[in-house]
Parts: C-alpha cells; structure tokens; sequence
C-alpha cells in the first residue's frame, strides 16, 4: 500500500503531478473528498469547509485572514485590520482534517495533495512525503501555462496562495512548510519536467513502500 503527501507552492505542478502519481501507483488522490468528508462529521455546509481547506483556492482569502489573526503569524510586519468574525474554530476543521486523513490511509492508501500530509503522517511508517517548489518567476510562468491565465493573474495567486498555505501550517504544526528536513523528497518542478517528477516520484515511493524507515527528522 502506497501512502504519498505532496506540499506543493503555487504553479509547481501539485494538482498535476499529484493524480498522476496516484494513478501509476493504483491508490486514490485525495484532494476534494477531503473537505467534503469534513463537512460532513462536523455537520456544516460543504461551503464552510471549503473555506478552512488549505487547497480550496477560493477558501484561501478566509483562511488568510483567520491566520493573520492570530499572533503566532505575521506577515511582513504588517498587522492587518480584519472584520470580527464568528466562525468554528480553525481547531476543529483541522483536527477532523487530520482524522480524515488517517482514514483514508489506513484503508488503501492514497496520495494527499496539501493539508500539511507531511506532518499529519509524520509517524507513517512507510509514508513518502514531497515537496514541490520552485524559483518564483518561474512557478509563475508555469501556472499561467498549466491555468490558461496571464502572469499578472498568476502573480497575485501566488502571492495569496503561498501566504496563506505557509500560515496553516506554521501556525498549526509550528513548522515552516519550506523547510527541506520535513520531507524524504523536494523536487523543482519549475525546472523539470511535469513526467519526470513523476517518475521520481513514483520511484521513491515504491523505495520506501518496500524499505520502510525513520521519518524524517524534524517531523517527529
């Protein structure tokens, strides 16, 4: 049984390289069943979870401003004024994350794409886990390529996405989604090619599917 998680910036390739590593690896990839399932056990509209997901793009400016509220997360000094909200806290979209997650692997595997995976299955004995990043103008260009959108349009998307995502996972994990030592394999998709990330990829995980060891260090 295969288990990969993919942390993937803006314009790497995730929702490319993520199905099709799932496919060669015959396990499901995992991404919008996610917060469907969470709004489900939680009982709120599919919309709510949506809004707490970290992959949902138009969730990412409520999740960006739930996150800059806090004062664990700052973003480049600036202290942003935002209205008061009442909302579930972020605690119980993120621990019925988690669960859900851990469901799907104990049953058949599967690849996840985003949700901190990394450090959700940092104790998976046989799990992979992936980084995907890039030189930005170069993550830019390949999602104006992969989206049908101008650069322009990419740009602010990046910006947004990659603020937002990081905030997550530092502010619920306590660790910088950047940081190489988090993950088994990082690859620059920005410069290789889609296919032979994949192929990496999928290497890797037959390698540690069959070879279990130690996750990596700072995911304890």
């Amino acid at each position: 049984m295969y288990v990969v998680t993919v942390s993937a910036t803006y314009g790497t390739g995730g929702s490319v390289v993520g199905p099709a590593v799932a496919e060669r690896l015959g396990v499901p990839f995992v991404d919008r069943a996610i917060p469907a399932t969470v709004a489900t056990e939680i009982g709120v509209p599919l919309e709510e979870a949506l809004a707490h997901d970290d992959r949902a793009a138009h969730g990412l400016g409520r999740l960006l401003a739930s996150a800059a509220r806090l004062p664990s997360v700052t973003f480049g000094g600036v202290d942003p004024v935002l209205p008061d909200q009442a909302l579930i806290p972020e605690e119980e979209f993120v621990a019925q994350t988690e669960s859900v997650i851990r469901q799907i692997v104990r049953g058949q595997g599967g690849v996840i794409l985003g949700r901190a995976g990394a450090m959700v299955l940092a104790d998976h004995p046989s799990a992979l886990h992936v980084r995907l990043d890039g030189r930005r103008d170069r993550r830019i260009a390949q999602a104006a390529r992969l989206r049908g959108i101008d650069e322009q349009t990419a740009r602010a998307l990046l910006d947004e996405s990659d603020r937002a995502r990081a905030a997550y996972v530092k502010h619920f994990y306590r660790v910088d989604p950047a940081d190489p030592t988090l993950y088994h394999l990082v690859v620059n998709t920005s410069v290789l090619p889609l296919e032979s990330s994949v192929d990496l990829i999928v290497a890797a995980a037959r390698v540690r599917a069959a070879e279990p060891s130690s996750p990596p260090e700072v995911a304890r």
